[in-house]
């Protein structure tokens, strides 16, 4: 083969092997992002930085700490990020890894949004228990594990269905991923708040539980009053009024959609705050 030739394909060969990588990565990135993994990997990258600007000052004793974080840290890290590495696998072996990713639409949003307001007035109106999460950034699938999968179109008249008292999935939350209904029946963490009255059950503990450990919006009606509450960023909003609720979801899901990021925006109701 003449030299020339054999030049040309290994920079071909480069080129490919570099874009395979990018790809292995963003997909890495992507499997990852909008869970709890992201803050651990800014951690780790803290660390990295912090035995880097220990070597630089000449910090010996905090150089080789840091070092030793590193060393054995590798061990650590395949704990923490047990889930992701198990639905990474579990991907991978689904052919689901290298499949595009699903995005978000306003008029699923707008859909999803009128859809709980239906179910939430009819099930406040007849003091129907109801507890459901809606998925923001921040991953759900490790409590969408915990319940019965549906993976269902959104719809006012399966929520109403699903919360009816005496049926195998009412107790439980249902959690609301890319605009379907996920699962039913999931556990959520209870929040350890010493501020939550004690007029409240367990519906509104799981609800502000879960606000405090993601950004997702959580609707809860109350089987004893049939008032409705909502959390988010770890407050409890109660005694919301339908057109309330409204305002609140719509804001958050759907314009916050259309003008992201959503972090910069705020909200413009006035709500109850007993949280």
């Amino acid at each position: 083969m003449p030299f020339a030739d054999w030049t040309f394909w290994k920079y071909v060969s480069s080129i490919v092997d570099i874009l395979l990588v990018w790809y292995v990565i963003y997909k890495l990135i992507n499997l990852i992002k909008g869970t709890k993994a992201v803050q651990l990997l800014k951690g780790i990258l803290v660390i990295l930085v912090v035995r880097v600007a220990s070597d630089f000052f000449g910090l010996e004793t905090l150089s080789w700490m840091m070092q030793q974080v590193i060393t054995y840290g590798f061990l650590a890290v395949i704990i923490i990020f047990q889930p992701e590495l198990r639905r990474a696998l579990e991907q991978l072996g689904r052919g689901k890894f290298f499949s595009r990713s699903s995005t978000v639409d306003d008029d699923g949003q707008e859909k999803t949004v009128e859809a709980i307001l239906k179910a939430t007035d009819y099930m406040a109106k007849r003091r129907i228990g109801a507890l459901i999460s809606i998925e923001r950034e921040t991953g759900m699938s490790d409590y969408i594990e915990t319940g019965i999968s549906l993976n269902s179109k959104i719809s006012s008249e399966l929520l109403i269905n699903i919360f009816i008292p005496n049926t195998p999935l009412h107790d439980g939350a249902v959690i609301i991923q890319k605009n379907n209904v996920a699962a039913a029946a999931c556990y959520l963490p209870l929040s350890e708040s010493p501020f939550i009255s004690k007029e409240l059950g367990t519906r509104h503990r799981a609800a502000l539980g879960i606000s405090e450990v993601t950004d997702s919006i959580t609707v809860v009606v109350s089987e004893e009053t049939g008032g409705i509450s909502l959390t988010k960023n770890g407050e409890l909003h109660r005694d919301l009024q339908a057109e309330e609720l409204k305002e609140i979801l719509t804001n958050e899901l759907v314009n916050n959609l259309r003008t992201k990021p959503a972090s910069s925006a705020r909200w413009n109701w006035r709500g109850k705050n007993n949280g």
